[in-house]
């Protein structure tokens, strides 16, 4: 790996590890462009969504050097444990792992992130500088580089959600709302089932003194989270960006010529 992206990798897992306040979007279309306008922009980092979007093995390649390049971290949210070594072999600078949902599960995905554990080695891809990181070089740092972010998403890992955060080499968690919500089967106005699961997940994160990650709905509710201790903030979707911008560009055309 370029020394720089190297840096790049640790000082940005070092940001998440001290509860910075980061910022980021789901990546949903295959494709570098909306990455390379999307780090223009200034986020932190993207979320390149290998688990619920058309991402090959390829495709998320090429993302990920798009992130890369544009200057913003890339993490991919992989579909299973097994589309973890690729990932880190391209060049994340982390990982999402849906489902973690029990301590257990939690140690088995720890190592498959980390040299200390079972990750499978090679220094030829992108990670390794393509072998001017020489053997040693890569296995010492790599375990500094990669973020290891666990989605917290079931009722069964709330209910062990301490057990999971004590887990050496889990980062940071993301709350995932959406599975919650589908899970609890809460329908109620304001979702009240799945706010004292997310809640509940906060407060262990700060006993664990561990980081938590969140899709919010708007920047208020952003900064009411931030109040209870969230650090890492999604945004959205480069599609959600693009369908939101076309929405009020065409109002705003009917609007002023009069047509619907």
């Amino acid at each position: 790996m370029n020394p720089s992206h190297g840096a790049r990798a640790a000082a940005f897992r070092e940001r998440v590890l001290k509860c910075e306040t980061v910022y980021g979007t789901f990546i949903k279309t295959p494709t570098s462009h909306s990455i390379e306008i999307i780090g223009g922009a200034g986020y932190d980092f993207v979320l390149i969504d290998a688990e619920h979007a058309p991402f090959d093995r390829v495709a998320t390649d090429t993302c990920i050097l798009a992130a890369r390049a544009a200057g913003t971290a890339p993490l991919v949210r992989v579909a299973s444990p097994n589309d973890i070594l690729g990932a880190l072999d391209d060049g994340a600078f982390g990982v999402m792992v849906p489902h973690m949902t029990s301590a257990k599960a939690t140690r088995e995905i720890v190592d498959l992130c980390r040299y200390s554990g079972k990750r499978g080695f090679s220094n030829s891809p992108r990670a390794g500088d393509y072998g001017v990181r020489t053997t040693w070089e890569h296995i010492d740092a790599s375990d500094k580089e990669v973020l290891l972010l666990g989605m917290i998403e079931d009722p069964e890992a709330i209910e062990k959600v301490d057990e999971i955060l004590a887990v050496e080499g889990l980062d940071a968690v993301f709350i995932g709302r959406g599975d919650l919500t589908a899970a609890y089967r809460d329908r109620e106005a304001g979702s009240p089932k799945v706010k004292a699961a997310t809640l509940k997940v906060v407060e262990a994160c700060r006993r664990h003194n561990k980081p938590a990650f969140l899709l919010t709905a708007n920047a208020q509710e952003a900064a009411e989270y931030a109040a209870l201790g969230i650090s890492g903030f999604v945004t959205g979707s480069d599609q959600g960006f693009m369908r939101s911008a076309a929405t009020a560009s065409l109002r705003e055309y009917q609007a002023a010529l009069g047509k619907k």
